[in-house]
């Protein structure tokens, strides 16, 4: 029988909103329009139309903003998704979407995914089970990512080995998973505080990920093992190829290059 995942979908907004929902007149960003219907409502759908995904949360936004936008029960009205209030950051928020379904193994993304297909859940879910870890997250090749969209700017991480961008994909797949996200929610809490940061990895451990960084000397494989001894869990990568799987909806720019992606799609059917 296939293996399962709960889901938890992340749609926490900054106090005050952020600065793309403000310009955009949105209650929160999630809500944003691409190609008629918003980047939440597409996440939802896509992981209600996969194999993989069985049931979640959505955590976020505030309830005042739930409760005051109806556009949110509209989208989780007839799902397996229900609601639940967002922590302070999205590690803590994640943790805490982990722990009230406290179902593993558990696939954790983002609310503005917009371009999330069923194929891309089914595909990294399924590649995720194969590795003998606890948390995995997604990477797509950065050359793949400019070869299909040149014009669109996105974070990307240097290694000697490769180029990569994030993707959003997030799988726990065990109780030790949760020393992850565990693990990510108190270095969010030092962001403004690079040294503490720097300390909590342990400050050896973090001096020499950063020097052999910024050298260009750290492979992909060295982060992973890394990761793995501070967080106290095994760590694993899936990478995916597929260019969409690296847009997430944060900005203007990004809303109309995924509905550019979605427009022609829609126009070759």
């Amino acid at each position: 029988m296939k293996i399962k995942f709960s889901a938890v979908v992340l749609a926490g907004e900054r106090p005050g909103r952020s600065d793309f929902s403000r310009e955009l007149g949105l209650a929160a960003s999630v809500l944003v329009e691409v190609a008629g219907k918003s980047a939440l409502a597409r996440v939802i759908e896509a992981l209600e139309s996969s194999e993989s995904v069985e049931a979640g949360v959505l955590c976020g936004p505030a309830e005042k903003v739930f409760q005051e936008n109806p556009e949110f029960q509209q989208i989780l009205e007839g799902s397996s998704f229900r609601w639940m209030a967002p922590k302070m950051g999205p590690s803590a928020s994640a943790l805490a979407g982990i722990e009230q379904l406290n179902s593993f193994p558990t696939l954790l993304t983002a609310g503005d995914h917009a371009l999330l297909t069923a194929g891309l859940v089914d595909d990294f879910c399924t590649r995720a089970l194969d590795l003998d870890v606890d948390v995995v997250f997604g990477l797509a090749p950065y050359s793949v990512v400019q070869a299909a969209f040149p014009e669109s700017k996105r974070t990307v991480l240097k290694f000697s080995d490769g180029q990569y961008c994030g993707t959003n994909l997030f799988a726990i797949l065990g109780p030790e998973g949760k020393a992850g996200p565990a693990f990510w929610s108190r270095v969010e809490a030092d962001r403004k505080r690079p040294w503490r940061m720097v300390r909590r990895m342990g400050l050896g451990v973090g001096l020499s990920m950063l020097l052999r960084y910024l050298l260009g000397r750290l492979t992909l494989d060295s982060v992973v093992d890394s990761l793995s001894r501070v967080m106290g869990c095994r760590v694993g990568c899936v990478l995916i190829d597929e260019p969409r799987v690296a847009v997430d909806v944060d900005s203007v720019a990004d809303r109309d290059l995924a509905e550019r992606v979605l427009l022609a799609e829609i126009n070759r059917e």
